[in-house]
């Protein structure tokens, strides 16, 4: 799948439900600093009039431990999306595959942004690539730009951060009622290994009462090729678990073995609430500044162990808050 197709456009308007999302994110390159913006189209199912856009953007300082979470909502008939090709305007905030100019706001809180990024590498794929095309699992996930660099401004609250080479990804998500229960991570560059990106899942589906096994798909990009634990044997087959606020994973496949840690302290987590459109909402426990150590072995190479102490991306989804992490109430 090409970097066009992999950013196509999915809503189609129908009132069927529809989420979708493209959010760029990025850490300073030694410092505990982050950002991460989103652009989303959200239609509730049977509701195709109420669909709308929305402008997300959270700024990361674990310097100072400050958070600043911020959301914007507008009407779809104030939003333009390119039907091929990464294409996005939500009011009078715009992206495409080199810049995203915009901003938006919650409370006493503004977060603007004016940025470049550069793409140097092939798109990365979290699922097979046939699976992208079928019916099931009905949220997909995919990286159109691992490991970009981005460069320009953002001001948040009035103060102005250089952004010079931060790397990160431009992501593109989608589906008609987001995953029941599920961790996402992503690492775009290592401590001393800074081309290798790492990106995993480890989801549940409800259908009912009924549960599905846990899944965890897991790909490393490392020294130019992805080594993959993708198939559905494997994901089922992996030995994953997670909690607030530390994630466990390992899998085999094709000879090679993977295990490996996420975590993060508390206070480096924001509480979002992601409208489902089914109904409902979920919670999304936030952040950017999580610390990640992944070993990988198979046969013929030398074990490889990498590790940052705050550049990697966790995320934990499900229908509950917790006690101690702020929500940004919108």
């Amino acid at each position: 799948m090409d970097r066009t197709e992999c950013n196509d456009l999915r809503f189609r308007g129908d009132g069927r439900g529809h989420y979708e999302s493209y959010f760029q994110r990025a850490n300073h390159p030694t410092r505990k600093l982050a950002f991460w913006i989103r652009y989303t189209i959200f239609e509730p199912k049977g509701r195709a009039r109420d669909a709308v856009g929305e402008l997300w953007a959270i700024w990361f300082d674990g310097e100072r431990g400050r958070i600043v979470p911020v959301k914007t909502v507008v009407p779809l008939s104030s939003c333009e999306f390119a039907r091929r090709g990464l294409g996005a305007r939500i009011g009078d905030s715009t992206l495409d595959d080199r810049t995203l100019v915009g901003s938006a706001a919650a409370f006493d809180h503004t977060v603007a942004w004016s940025l470049t990024y550069t793409t140097p590498t092939d798109p990365l794929l979290l699922l097979p690539e046939k699976l992208y095309r079928t019916a099931l699992p009905k949220a997909k996930a995919l990286v159109g730009s691992p490991s970009a660099k981005f460069s320009g401004d953002i001001v948040v609250d009035g103060e102005r951060h250089a952004i010079d080479a931060w790397v990160g990804s431009q992501n593109h998500n989608w589906g008609a009622k987001h995953t029941d229960e599920y961790a996402w991570g992503q690492v775009a560059g290592f401590d001393g290994h800074p081309e290798s990106f790492l990106e995993l899942g480890t989801a549940r589906l409800h259908f009912g009462p009924a549960r599905s096994p846990w899944l965890c798909p897991i790909v490393l990009r490392h020294e130019g090729r992805d080594v993959r634990f993708d198939s559905l044997l494997t994901q089922v087959r992996a030995r994953a678990s997670y909690r607030p606020f530390r994630w466990d994973f390992r899998s085999e496949a094709n000879g090679y073995l993977i295990d490996g840690t996420i975590d993060a302290d508390v206070g480096s987590f924001v509480g979002l609430n992601y409208d489902n459109p089914v109904g409902g909402r979920k919670v999304c426990l936030n952040t950017k500044l999580a610390r990640c150590t992944v070993r990988l072995e198979g046969r013929g190479m030398t074990p490889i162990t990498l590790r940052t102490e705050h550049r990697a991306a966790f995320e934990i989804l499900g229908d509950a808050r917790h006690p101690d992490v702020p929500m940004l109430e919108v």
